[in-house]
């Protein structure tokens, strides 16, 4: 199989375009330069290619058509626009039909009106104020999931709520094609890594599968010596090495253990076409050490990845991964560790034992080795830096029993102290609107210890994944109050169960 892709490069969205036979030929050939040249506009603005398709005039075209987006892969989903007036009951067949996210465009031709030059033959052109109105009704009545972005599409603000739902769908395409390999089970006695993995792949479309760990020992036995020293060798190009480790230092061997162990790992995952997995310190086998290097590496090129057999989270720094492609930072596994509470100026450090992606930082890490208290094998090797200071969110996902929730906290990852005794991967950050609000909502939504955090995107992405992918999210935010976050989450009980039915 081929090594795995984290790009945009692959996908397109389709442009439709609503109107109806009743205006006549020339009005339609209108209708479809204008509508080109707004998916031409907004193709070059955004970073999903954007593919206009014919102006759509019949339900049985719409209908086909939506149809040909659900077989079609590269595809992750339409952006709608009413040109014109195009009667709303010939959309129901293929919205009906159509699996893929849906962006409804509520745009027009014109920036500023000719309003000396309007007559009936540019009234009956330009009537998108109405047409989208029917399609908005319709949608509502069949109770489509969609986002419904308004304003002209050389507005930078439509370009970038565009691009923001372009990711979202790239997540959702990515994880409704994704499988995860959990080398063993969760960390024994562990409830929020625990979840109802059938329902995971009805809902997100990922399959989770177990494999022994021995598995990836055997594969990790087959890796050949030359690999190893071409590994070693863009190790110590890459990061600066301690000197135990380097050639000839008297650590050497467990530096190339760690290759070893990378080599194997990427090669079980090529070959069974997995894009996400989870290890844990329990259940080590015959692996020489925690994969702590290796599984950075991989985050850092793509890789979804959950500790202690959390495979929900190794969902969701996949799926960040894929969301933020292109732009600077990354994603990572994260979780709280401890705090400084100092009045007014509280801040969490959040780290893990090692697996936390160098994707976070711009710094050049070191390559580090130090005893690990748990696990019972050899001390692991590791990278060690602190995440960049800016913005960054955290998201975890929780099995609810009847529903995963999404709970997402926007934070400023900031400068750290210095940490001469942690040689883990880490970063430093004050949550929104301030720590007691932040850890109390975050306590009272049962939201998870382990959580994705992306430097790449930020919660409004996550927002149209949820929306996507009809999860429940709750956001806590600058404008987050205890009460109200309390009485939400009381709500979402309610609506949640009442909109999956009977």
């Amino acid at each position: 199989m081929p090594a795995l892709s984290t790009t945009l490069d692959q996908y397109e969205v389709w442009f439709l375009t609503g109107s109806q036979g009743l205006y006549g030929e020339e009005t339609l050939r209108q209708v479809a330069d204008q509508s080109r040249a707004i998916a031409d506009e907004l193709g070059a603005s955004v970073p999903v290619t954007v593919v206009w398709k014919p102006v759509l005039t019949d339900s049985d075209a719409i209908r086909r058509l939506a149809l040909e987006v659900n077989a079609s892969d590269n595809v992750i989903g339409v952006i709608a626009w009413m040109h014109t007036f195009s009667p709303a009951k010939m959309w129901i067949a293929g919205l009906d039909a159509l699996t893929k996210p849906l962006l409804h465009l509520h745009t027009q031709a014109n920036v500023e009106l000719p309003w000396g030059e309007i007559d009936f033959d540019f009234m009956n052109l330009n009537q998108a104020a109405h047409g989208d109105r029917e399609f908005g009704y319709i949608q509502t009545r069949l109770g489509v999931a969609r986002k419904t972005v308004v304003g002209h599409v050389s507005n930078p603000a439509v370009q970038q709520q565009v691009e923001t739902w372009q990711r979202a769908a790239a997540g959702w395409a990515a994880a409704r094609t994704l499988k995860l390999a959990r080398f063993g089970d969760n960390m024994r006695y562990v409830a929020v890594t625990e979840g109802d993995k059938t329902e995971a792949e009805l809902r997100f479309g990922v399959q989770v599968n177990t494999w022994g760990v021995n598995e990836l020992a055997d594969a990790v036995a087959l890796v050949s010596e030359a690999d190893i020293d071409t590994l070693v060798a863009e190790y110590e190009e890459s990061y600066d090495v301690v000197p135990e480790l380097q050639n000839g230092g008297e650590r050497h061997q467990s530096l190339r253990d760690g290759a070893a162990i990378e080599l194997g790992l990427r090669a079980f995952l090529e070959q069974g076409d997995f894009g996400a997995f989870t290890t844990s310190f329990e259940d080590l086998g015959a692996l020489t050490q925690l994969p702590g290097l290796a599984v950075q590496r991989l985050m850092a090129d793509g890789y979804g990845f959950g500790a202690e057999g959390d495979w929900k989270t190794a969902i969701l720094v996949r799926v960040a991964n894929v969301m933020g492609a292109g732009l600077p930072g990354g994603a990572s596994l994260m979780e709280d560790y401890t705090y400084d509470l100092v009045p007014g100026d509280e801040k969490i450090l959040g780290a893990h034992m090692l697996e936390v992606s160098p994707s976070l930082t711009t710094a050049k890490p070191t390559l580090e080795i130090h005893p690990l208290g748990i696990g019972g094998k050899d001390d692991p090797v590791r990278l060690v830096f602190t995440a960049d200071p800016g913005p960054a969110v955290v998201v975890a996902m929780s099995d609810m029993r009847d529903r995963f929730r999404l709970v997402a906290n926007v934070v400023e990852n900031v400068e750290a102290p210095d940490l001469p005794n942690l040689p883990v991967g880490r970063a430093v950050w004050k949550p929104e609107p301030d720590f007691a609000t932040s850890a109390a909502c975050w306590l009272t939504a049962g939201a998870a210890h382990h959580t994705v955090m992306s430097t790449a995107v930020g919660v409004d992405v996550f927002r149209d994944f949820a929306e996507i992918a009809r999860t429940e999210l709750l956001v806590i935010d600058e404008t987050t109050t205890q009460r109200d976050f309390a009485r939400e989450v009381r709500w979402n009980q309610a609506y949640y169960r009442l909109a999956a039915g009977l």
